[in-house]
């Protein structure tokens, strides 16, 4: 369906993230009333174009409004029932939120404002404030409906800026208006991004009317959230917002890509050699088109650079590698800020992923070199609608020639795929020359999925089902957690059954992706700070602190110290595969960058030496995308993907926190810029390139 284009995108966005609210000759709008609805107003959520779930918004005639969302995607989802009562200025005067989250943790939340106080109880936290200006709370669990009403508030005031509880300041900006038609219908839409709530914008579209009525909100690749009876605008709504968000995240690349005069010298530098993991003495390294030139001990010859950067005997690793990510246009940034140069998406929407790839390659977006995996998925009601959704083993063979003909290097399967496909697709895609990696479909063991053919397990608990999965157990549902939580700590690891199983893993050369850190705060209560982000978490924004504190599964007091130890007894099995010499990779699934450290941290808990983490986040990375003659250590003839890192991580593993520099084929990025442009208080100061007098053949 077509789409008017009636705005500018964006203007002049990097200053209106400062200055904005509701500019463009719409300001009256801003002191509009909120209009009544006499009907209920329905909206679809869809994933691929396949609705999953629906939310009901009922809004009374004084004030109150009623909110229920029910979804559910990839087996999982949220349901939540809210009331809300709201001031003249759209702002709550109480707000209650009941149900359950995602992952099975219950929704309850409360908030009330009365006389110049408010007060709030949350699953994360509790607390109240003087409230003598308009401020919004921010729930932690809760509805699409509620980030429209914010940006509507928002927009009430005469900067865009509202005030948050517990915390914090939002700031909304009108990005540009659209008008979109269907069935002879037409409807004026405003796209507003909400900055501080998160590390990325928040966005919402609502018509561009007195009315400001919430009609979609969209991740693109992912979910399209529409109002009912205008779904076949969807991909035009997301088309319009994906054009708007390029030009910001254009700019804000302009500016934070620093493209250097060759010869590079790294002076100083401790180079961490990756095939022997290894720390070597001070070095000299030259870096020119892009590539690793030279690595010589410290001033041994005459210095010969344009470019020079003094790294004070800091520590310079290649590259990390992200093994599991689901990469997106503000993810990318984040990796590129933690010293992650590369990284292995496991499962996105096609053309996002080539548009994200095309932009991070041409440096018109900040990110890392992407590596994909062909993401293949059965048709079922459980069905994650990502990459691409068969319904027979034909169609799954014309999935793996599709990616292959792409220049995939791999698969990964996911868990509707059927058992009896296994095989059949394993050597198809071996054929191809495509590894085969992914989940353990349901109702199919490990064991039976690595003697099929899977090169990868990817995540832990999908190794660790192989053990506490029956017959019966559904993995496409939440169980695939819940029997991780209620049963690992029972496991004995020196069993039979554990021992073949590894000795099965080592006999095939199977590759385990454990993504320790996405399963690691299972025995986090609500309201502690989950060790995974502990350290870093007071520099993010307030929102996304909160929500940090809540474990979204169901934790409980009886549960607690038995999730507990099934935290403890994962981190002793990735230990023992490793000592056993089943070839690791390092992957998140999570918040990019930040958590990778974590996972490295996590390796070293379970006995793995500092060195070798860093080898497995290196060496291993080139060696299992196929790109370790291009990357994953720092050789002269490789590509100049580096990492400068304030201390010496190969004895204390979260030095890897402190990137001062990240290098991507010759370009440099600095750590501390990426995360003031993103909202987050930076970390460490950078070390920054220095121009140098033009010596004899030097330059370029």
């Amino acid at each position: 369906m077509p789409v008017v284009d009636t705005g500018t995108p964006w203007e002049n966005p990097l200053k209106l993230i400062f200055a904005v609210g509701f500019a463009c000759g719409c300001a009256g709008l801003s002191s509009m009333p909120l209009v009544a609805e006499a009907v209920p107003v329905r909206h679809s959520v869809m994933f691929q174009g396949k609705v999953g779930g629906r939310q009901t918004t009922q809004r009374g005639t004084d004030g109150r409004v009623t909110v229920d969302l029910s979804y559910r995607d990839n087996g999982r989802g949220p349901d939540y029932h809210e009331e809300i009562r709201l001031d003249d200025g759209g702002v709550q005067l109480a707000h209650t939120i009941t149900g359950k989250s995602t992952f099975g943790a219950p929704a309850d939340d409360e908030f009330s404002r009365a006389g110049g106080v408010a007060r709030w109880k949350s699953v994360s936290d509790s607390g109240s404030a003087s409230t003598k200006a308009a401020a919004f709370y921010v729930p932690v669990d809760t509805a699409f409906e509620t980030y429209a009403m914010l940006a509507r508030a928002a927009l009430r005031q005469p900067d865009g800026r509202m005030t948050l509880l517990p915390s914090g300041e939002a700031r909304a900006i009108r990005v540009v208006s659209r008008e979109v038609e269907s069935s002879g219908r037409r409807q004026k839409l405003a796209l507003v991004a909400l900055k501080g709530l998160d590390l990325q914008p928040t966005y919402v579209w609502l018509t561009d009317d007195v009315e400001q009525r919430f009609f979609a909100h969209v991740f693109p690749g992912w979910i399209q959230v529409i109002e009912e009876g205008w779904e076949a605008t969807a991909p035009a709504i997301e088309a319009a917002q994906v054009a708007a968000e390029k030009e910001w995240l254009e700019q804000m690349a302009a500016r934070l890509t620093h493209r250097l005069s060759d010869p590079i010298l790294i002076r100083n530098a401790r180079v961490f050699d990756s095939e022997k993991a290894i720390l070597g003495p001070p070095s000299d390294v030259y870096v020119f088109n892009g590539r690793v030139a030279a690595v010589w001990p410290v001033d041994t010859g005459t210095p010969d650079a344009a470019t020079q950067i003094d790294a004070g005997g800091k520590t310079l690793l290649p590259g990390l590698f992200d093994m599991h990510d689901h990469s997106s246009a503000w993810g990318t940034p984040l990796q590129i800020a933690g010293g992650i140069t590369t990284a292995r998406d496991k499962g996105n929407d096609n053309p996002t992923l080539f548009d994200l790839i095309d932009k991070c390659d041409s440096l018109r977006y900040v990110g890392p070199r992407i590596e994909p995996s062909g993401y293949i998925e059965g048709d079922s009601e459980f069905a994650s609608r990502s990459g691409i959704v068969v319904a027979d083993l034909d169609a799954a063979r014309r999935a793996v020639d599709w990616y292959a003909r792409r220049g995939y290097r791999e698969i990964k399967l996911y868990n509707s795929i059927k058992p009896e496909w296994v095989a059949p697709i394993a050597a198809h895609a071996h054929d191809r020359g495509l590894r085969v990696t992914g989940h353990i479909p349901a109702f199919m063991s490990a064991e039976h999925a690595v003697r099929a053919g899977y090169d990868e397990v990817t995540h832990i608990n999908q190794v660790m089902l192989n053990f506490l999965a029956g017959p019966k157990d559904d993995s496409r549902t939440l169980a695939r957690f819940y029997l991780i939580a209620e049963n690992a700590d029972k496991l004995d690891l020196d069993s039979r059954p554990v021992e073949d199983f590894i000795a099965l893993l080592k006999e095939k050369g199977t590759v385990v992706d454990p993504t320790l850190a996405v399963f690691q705060d299972m025995g986090q209560r609500h309201g502690e700070l989950g060790k995974n982000y502990a350290v870093v978490a007071s520099h993010f924004p307030i929102s996304q602190q909160r929500s940090l504190k809540r474990n979204p599964m169901n934790i409980t007091d009886e549960n607690q110290e038995r999730w507990r130890a099934a935290d403890r007894k994962l981190v002793e099995m990735v230990g023992r595969l490793h000592r056993a010499g089943i070839p690791l990779v390092a992957g998140t699934d999570a918040i990019a960058g930040f958590t990778l450290h974590r996972e490295l941290e996590l390796y070293v808990e379970a006995g793995i030496p500092a060195p070798e983490a860093l080898q497995i986040a290196t060496w291993n990375g080139a060696k299992y995308t196929g790109t370790l003659s291009e990357r994953g250590s720092v050789t002269p003839g490789k590509r100049a993907d580096l990492v400068l890192v304030d201390g010496d991580p190969t004895r204390d593993i979260s030095a890897i926190r402190r990137p001062v520099l990240t290098m991507k084929g010759g370009v440099a990025y600095y750590p501390s810029e990426i995360y003031e442009a993103l909202g987050i208080t930076p970390f460490v100061e950078p070390v920054r390139a220095q121009a140098v007098s033009a010596r004899a053949g030097g330059g370029r």
